[in-house]
């Protein structure tokens, strides 16, 4: 298996986050100057481009959805609120390449006829939104940002908004709220946004990683793009090896590659372990274990292993780690960033942390997992939002996997794990 570095081409360069860099958007040029909107609207499209903020939704079909000549504005807003346990693509992206999203943005308001755009960012991050600021004012001082982008008529102002750390803000519909000036909950839809977006006008919203793969179509083609990948997933990603694994970083490679390959290009998981489990997309993706090692790392291969894609955030686990203790600091980080406009996340995020705070220390029985396992249930498909679903996601999944290491805590009395020599207590086989 190769690697695809196109997003990461540059990163070893000399100051790639620098117009002398990266280059003077020879892509946004040829769109802007050579094809009409419609037509890079159709090559997205033929492309094959999914997002890669985690839903995977074609990005071209997106784009379409804005109605044209409604008389209306309309807004690019970048999800760069990338704030998902595990998730970390975006601001490495955007601190050694900010100009390849920049070029992007150009090329996706051309194409949906927008002459606003907004870039909504972690505030948390500073280094990250200095660097992305003094990327947008070198782009206006070199003239291809702002007016008469080279020479065509075509005007693009360009706003970097910073937030203020929720992590329901990265669910589009609370991201235009909390652009707006509002509490970031999310919408009600239909409207969509598409239709009815940040302030009240039609509104593409997409993923940083999504927006930045848009020059290299443009620039090398449709065909090109569909060499890598799948069929149904082409082209590159970043996937982000974290935890418990030799050379943890970022791997740009074509959708579809399987953990085992990621992992041998990342030295294996670290000298002494083996892998436990794992999440392919961040933690409200369910987790794997070593059986799907071999699994596509695509949208299709990972619901077939009863997961999701999600953000491509691989955190590795070996076999020191407590699976329920794993799961309840996921959760309770869940409870705590429910923005309580629902009753199903709100009060059962809530009570699904005590419940593991019991399983965790030994003190439940049997009928706890069940009540857990109810509580899901009962969140699953009545959220308001994908939180209180992707909540569940690491709960079922573990119980589903690692029941027994569940039932190990409240027959031990507690964690069966040795805090201080990182190993089971209980004999070989005591877990199978």
């Amino acid at each position: 298996m190769k690697l695809t570095p196109v997003l990461s081409a540059n990163w070893g360069d000399d100051k790639p986050w620098t117009l002398d860099g990266y280059g003077e958007y020879d892509a946004a040029k040829k769109a802007l100057t050579t094809l009409d909107p419609d037509s890079i609207i159709s090559m997205v499209k033929d492309s094959g481009l999914r997002g890669r903020g985690g839903a995977g939704f074609p990005t071209g079909s997106k784009w379409g959805f804005i109605p044209q000549g409604d008389g209306k504005p309309h807004y690019l807003v970048v999800n760069a609120d990338e704030s998902e346990p595990g998730t970390c693509k975006d601001m490495p992206l955007l601190l050694a390449n900010p100009h390849v999203l920049l070029e992007g943005i150009v090329i996706t308001c051309f194409a949906i006829r927008s002459n606003q755009a907004f870039v909504y960012i972690r505030g948390e991050v500073l280094h990250i939104v200095r660097r992305l600021q003094a990327a947008v004012a070198e782009a206006y001082d070199k003239g291809l940002l702002g007016k008469d982008i080279f020479g065509t008529g075509f005007d693009l102002d360009v706003v970097i908004h910073a937030g203020a750390g929720a992590y329901i803000c990265g669910e589009e519909t609370a991201l235009l709220d909390s652009l707006e000036g509002y509490r970031g909950q999310p919408r009600l839809r239909p409207p969509f946004p598409a239709v009815a977006g940040l302030y009240a006008s039609p509104t593409v919203i997409n993923n940083v990683e999504s927006i930045a793969s848009v020059p290299a179509i443009i620039d090398r083609g449709v065909d090109w793009f569909k060499t890598m990948g799948s069929e149904k997933s082409p082209g590159f990603t970043l996937y982000s090896l974290s935890g418990h694994v030799t050379r943890p970083g970022q791997y740009e490679a074509p959708l579809g590659v399987t953990l085992r390959e990621l992992l041998e290009l990342a030295g294996g998981v670290r000298e002494g372990h083996e892998l436990k489990f794992w999440t392919p997309g961040g933690s409200s993706t369910p987790i794997l274990t070593a059986e799907h090692l071999d699994s596509p790392l695509d949208y299709e291969g990972m619901t077939a292993a009863g997961s999701m894609l999600g953000t491509k955030a691989l955190q590795i686990f070996d076999d020191t780690t407590c699976v329920v203790r794993a799961v309840l600091r996921w959760t309770e980080f869940y409870a705590h960033e429910s923005c309580g406009k629902c009753t199903p996340c709100r009060e059962g995020t809530y009570w699904m942390v005590q419940i593991l705070e019991r399983l965790e220390a030994g003190n439940a029985d049997e009928s706890d997992i069940d009540t857990l396992l109810d509580a899901c249930e009962n969140i699953m498909g009545r959220s308001f939002c994908a939180l209180g679903d992707g909540a569940t996601s690491p709960i079922t999944s573990s119980v589903q996997y690692f029941r027994d290491e569940y039932v190990a805590h409240w027959e031990r009395g507690g964690c069966p794990f040795d805090p201080a020599a990182s190993t089971l207590f209980a004999a070989a086989g005591a877990m199978s």
